[in-house]
């Protein structure tokens, strides 16, 4: 049943009114969480209502990435430090568990020393939390009931920044920012496979629903590459306007969108022949990509603008901006 508009202005006012509960947003769609650099903060968005229903503080210096729980309640957002990836400044030593409902961080995983944990990932088929601890070179292995640490998977190499699974939960994927490479896991054995080189610099990573192709972005070049999963090569490049960043693949495998910072637009790649159909113009420069679970939407966190930019996927066209927090970067669907 459409909820007419007044109806969800009232709810949403109360929502921002009364203490969140997620399970009276299920009416509005899915929550959309933003992890903000500057405000420190993390964003609940509710995507119906196109605003922001709550700005939770995540009690560190600074959240970069964020993953939530299965069932929507907890949102994990490590704690990366004041610096960027390679760069001077403090290393983070926590991650931040947040009851999304209380609005509040209410347990904290302590990694005992200084990793510059970035990217959260919970693995459905293991039931593990996984996060990337880059100066230790490695991800970490956390028991999410628990939230004790079982162990590590070396990658093999420094700056191992964003990180995908394949479905099946047996092979992992990190992009290896300074290095330019993209190292593959076994996750069940917890141990290296390959390194794949890429370029003199690279960034982000994203995965098709087959996964069968891999895609990171050359940080020196306008261009996406390919990796073959059944190879781990690199089996071709997909040039582009302009130098890409962050990327996702619609959940029909057919598109893949690439944010382009310095032109301010994404890029649409028909994935059946490998090249860009449309650009899209957002505001501002980009930090993440994610899909709608339906596949109807994609959303643009405009990095440093405030906003993010909904992407109508039928129209390839921007149908509405969202105002979060300052400098929103990662973010992640709390399931309803």
């Amino acid at each position: 049943m459409k909820i007419p508009v007044s109806l969800r202005v009232v709810l949403a006012a109360a929502a921002v009114a009364a203490p969140f509960n997620v399970a009276a947003q299920a009416d509005h769609g899915a929550l959309l969480l933003v992890a903000n650099q500057a405000d420190r903060s993390l964003s609940v968005v509710d995507v119906a209502a196109g605003k922001e229903i709550a700005a939770i503080p995540v009690g560190g210096v600074t959240g970069h990435e964020v993953a939530a729980s299965p069932d929507g309640k907890l949102a994990y957002v490590p704690i990366y430090g004041s610096g960027g990836v390679g760069g001077r400044g403090t290393d983070g030593t926590s991650m931040s568990v947040i009851d999304l409902a209380a609005r509040k961080v209410v347990s904290t995983v302590d990694f005992g020393h200084g990793v510059r944990p970035h990217m959260p990932l919970y693995e459905p088929v293991s039931k593990k939390l996984y996060v990337t601890t880059e100066l230790d070179n490695a991800i970490t292995v956390i028991d999410p009931k628990t939230l004790k640490i079982e162990g590590k998977i070396p990658t093999g190499a420094e700056q191992s920044h964003m990180f995908v699974v394949s479905h099946d939960g047996k092979r992992g994927y990190t992009a290896n920012v300074g290095p330019g490479s993209v190292s593959v896991l076994d996750m069940v054995g917890r141990k290296t496979v390959t390194i794949i080189p890429i370029a003199g610099h690279t960034q982000r990573i994203s995965i098709t629903p087959d996964d069968k192709m891999v895609f990171t972005s050359d940080q020196t070049q306008p261009r996406e590459a390919v990796i073959d999963t059944a190879t781990n090569t690199v089996k071709q490049w997909i040039p582009l306007p302009a130098v890409g960043y962050g990327s996702a693949v619609t959940p029909d495998g057919k598109y893949l969108l690439v944010c382009m910072i310095s032109t301010k637009q994404v890029a649409v790649v028909d994935l059946a022949s490998m090249k860009v159909i449309q650009t899209i113009d957002v505001p501002g420069a980009m930090g993440e990509i994610l899909m709608r679970p339906d596949g109807k939407a994609a959303y643009d966190s405009c990095f440093p603008d405030h906003e993010v930019a909904e992407i109508d996927t039928a129209s390839w066209k921007v149908q509405k901006l969202i105002s979060i927090g300052q400098r929103g970067d990662g973010m992640a669907w709390a399931k309803q």
